[in-house]
């Protein structure tokens, strides 16, 4: 049974409340962080596709995309972690992994389930905080994996639309998954 209730939180998960695709991040990444996303995509099996502009082409290393020279053709990687869910990964620089999920892909409890079986598994690996935060509203964030509880947790009140009153460093115990 799920500790976060697609009721309580689907607030979070309103594309007219949080746009449609809100802010998701690890900070004090690494290149090697990136590159162990980049391993974890793989070994879940996920279904991935990276690309630079419109040229697709093999994942490379992250130490490879990361020391891409100024000018040259934005990465993405586009990762399906079940059909019907999109996560794109924006790999401009190494100190965070920045990433976008689309919420109107994300309703109801199964794919709520899946988002935090999403955010658990990225956390886990790295050991770092996975923040959820409205787009465009970047450091306040509303929900994320918090590594010692491992679990998913709120960090905002989901009856109201995101206030700035989140903060990473005090998970709620509202609930998890």
């Amino acid at each position: 049974m799920p500790d976060l209730a697609w009721n309580d939180v689907k607030n979070f998960f309103d594309p007219n409340l949080m746009g449609a695709l809100p802010d998701v991040r690890v900070e004090d990444a690494s290149v090697e962080d990136w590159q162990a996303v980049f391993d974890l995509v793989q070994a879940q099996g996920w279904r991935w596709e990276y690309s630079e502009g419109d040229a697709v082409s093999p994942l490379p290393s992250a130490a490879d995309v990361l020391a891409r020279p100024a000018g040259a053709e934005l990465p993405i990687l586009r990762v399906w972690p079940v059909p019907g869910v999109l996560v794109n990964f924006w790999p401009y620089a190494a100190a965070e992994i920045d990433f976008d999920i689309d919420l109107r892909e994300l309703q109801g409890q199964e794919r709520l389930n899946i988002l935090c079986g999403f955010f658990a598994a990225i956390g886990r690996r790295l050991g770092k905080w996975v923040l959820m935060a409205p787009e465009g509203d970047y450091q306040h964030p509303v929900l994320g994996f918090d590594v010692e509880a491992d679990r998913v947790v709120l960090l905002a009140d989901p009856r109201l639309p995101s206030n700035g009153q989140g903060d990473p460093g005090v998970p709620s115990t509202a609930g998890g998954c």
